[in-house]
């Protein structure tokens, strides 16, 4: 009894430390392994989660020269003047139209892109349209904007084609109707052959058998595609479209800041560029900051949403 009774007293007294003991022996049993996760971690922690500390300024009187941390606490100041600024409404109104845009146009565009490559059977020309493809991807942002400048110029290449049907030439990039046309354009040909490689090594992880069966039972190309091909990689698409509904709101801010200008601000002008008149041109960091913490959680709010409603309908999440 005795002997029992000091064998539950050292349990009792070892079981809060028995994961961390776990954890311990498991860590040092692979610590080659675990020493890779030590610089990503560093990274992390000094790139991605040491600037949210940032954000307290969104919340205090920045002034330049002054204490990092802001001068003094002023609320919810700054959200206030947020929402009192017509400004803000239209780059958000503009961050919507072009997020939605992105996700309807240049989200699918890898996956057809994927089915159609995989339908090709000469190999050296599956690899010589996968090679042209992918080029884009590895331009600089600074070297795409010019080219595309370029191209939509008064006297570049699409007004020449203009000219030769209409007579006419155009100052597209100085046009913010058409705005839009060229950043869709541009980034259906820059993102859709790198987007394309993950849904193409998705689709060498079906089974073949699951073809050949299907061969058996009669089914053609088309619902060989729809039954066997487009559910084999659903989890692949589900996981990319909870990831680019987490950037919904970025909309490629590079991009934008180098395509537009002011006489296309009307529906150039989204929210990450406007953080960034307001907080680096002009100097209002603490209300460009509240504007990006606002961006931020929207997008945190947005991911979560995603993930949840995929979870509901198709079975498959990020977590």
């Amino acid at each position: 009894m005795e002997q029992q009774l000091v064998k539950d007293v050292k349990t009792k007294v070892t079981r809060p430390n028995t994961k961390w003991q776990r954890a311990k022996k498991v860590i040092k049993k692979d610590w080659q392994l675990y020493s890779l996760l030590v610089l990503p971690v560093i990274y992390f922690v000094i790139f991605k989660y040491g600037p949210m500390f940032g954000n307290i300024i969104a919340f205090r009187r920045f002034v330049p020269g002054g204490s990092i941390i802001g001068e003094e606490w002023v609320g919810l100041t700054y959200f206030n003047m947020l929402l009192q600024d017509p400004t803000f409404f239209l780059v958000l109104k503009n961050t919507l139209v072009l997020g939605l845009l992105l996700l309807i146009v240049t989200f699918p565009a890898p996956i057809i892109f994927a089915l159609l490559l995989n339908e090709v059977k000469n190999r050296g020309f599956k690899r010589f349209v996968q090679t042209v493809s992918y080029l884009p991807h590895f331009f600089s942002m600074v070297v795409v904007a010019g080219i595309v400048l370029e191209l939509v110029s008064v006297n570049g290449a699409i007004n020449n084609v203009v000219e030769f049907f209409t007579g006419n030439r155009y100052p597209f990039i100085q046009m913010p109707e058409w705005f839009r046309t060229i950043f869709l354009s541009s980034e259906l040909w820059q993102t859709t052959g790198w987007g394309a490689i993950l849904y193409l090594a998705a689709l060498t992880g079906i089974n073949d058998e699951l073809y050949e069966a299907a061969k058996i039972d009669g089914a053609n190309r088309w619902k060989q595609t729809l039954h066997i091909t487009i559910p084999g990689i659903l989890p692949t698409i589900v996981v990319l479209f909870i990831l680019n509904i987490g950037n919904f709101l970025q909309v490629g801010f590079e991009k934008v800041l180098l395509l537009y200008n002011p006489l296309t601000y009307e529906t150039a002008d989204v929210i990450s560029t406007y953080v960034y008149r307001i907080g680096i041109q002009s100097a209002s960091f603490s209300y460009g900051t509240a504007i990006g913490l606002f961006e931020s959680i929207i997008g945190l709010i947005l991911v979560f949403g995603a993930n949840f409603m995929s979870r509901k309908i198709t079975d498959n999440s990020l977590w």
